[in-house]
């Protein structure tokens, strides 16, 4: 069986759809999500209404999510001192996105457990231990093996960081970051995610790099109009740094 594994979609939907349209042709059969749905992108309504009605896929929520669905003033003030043009992002989500929406956000597991033809997978969004860890390449494997800590799957899937990687442990577990659909932070700006091929209780995992009509995506942020809003835009077509 190929299962498409996807996160960070950042409320992108021309990357979604080509994501989705790459996924089709590879002959995906199921879909897990890593979350972070839908802030300060473009069109979160759609990404939202799209996810929440595939029949198809298992979705957690991711740490953007869950600042949408559980907003206050506090983690307003903790974006803002980090990223005030998150924190502007965020501002205007909220007022955007209906309540309706929220409450499917807000009732998204944080974690998953699966089992998928003998081969147990673990979904988080950043790590194992929280929603906002990262993991990175080029990490040492000891402090890839303290993050997942106890767990005992085959293969832990994160996103979180929009930077693909993965790791081999001694204990022969396979950690995966299947970095960003939306918003990804790699040279060429292409959507990301993977396809792990499951057969006979082994598998295989590709990152697949896929092409999206982003000068459209682009065009649809920069009309949000919040502060802001120009300059995620303009990552979207070249990435420079995480936050900003």
């Amino acid at each position: 069986m190929k299962v498409a594994v996807l996160s960070d979609i950042h409320g992108n939907y021309q990357a979604l759809e080509s994501v989705m349209k790459d996924a089709r042709e590879n002959k995906c059969e199921k879909f897990l999500c890593l979350g972070d749905i839908a802030m300060a992108g473009p069109q979160p309504r759609a990404v939202i209404d799209f996810v929440k009605n595939q029949n198809d896929w298992i979705v957690i929520q991711g740490n953007t999510d869950k600042m949408i669905a559980e907003y206050t003033k506090e983690i307003l003030d903790n974006i803002k001192s980090n990223s005030p043009v998150m924190a502007n992002a965020l501002l205007d989500d909220i007022l955007y996105i209906e309540e309706d929406r929220k409450e499917y956000l807000r009732n998204l597991p944080p974690q998953k457990t699966l089992e998928i033809e003998g081969v147990r997978i673990l979904m988080v969004h950043g790590s194992p231990r929280r929603n906002n860890e990262d993991i990175l390449p080029g990490m040492p494997i000891k402090t890839v093996e303290e993050i997942i800590g106890d767990t005992d799957a085959d293969i832990i899937f994160c996103g979180h960081t929009h930077i693909p990687c993965g790791y081999q442990t001694n204990k022969k577990q396979t950690v995966v970051n299947v970095g960003s659909v939306g918003r990804p932070m790699t040279k060429e700006p292409r959507a990301c995610y993977v396809i792990i091929d499951i057969q006979d209780g082994g598998f295989s995992i590709e990152h697949r790099f896929v092409d999206y009509d982003k000068f459209t995506a682009a065009e649809i942020l920069k009309m949000r109009g919040f502060d802001g809003a120009e300059k995620l835009a303009e990552m979207i077509l070249q990435p420079s740094q995480r936050h900003i």
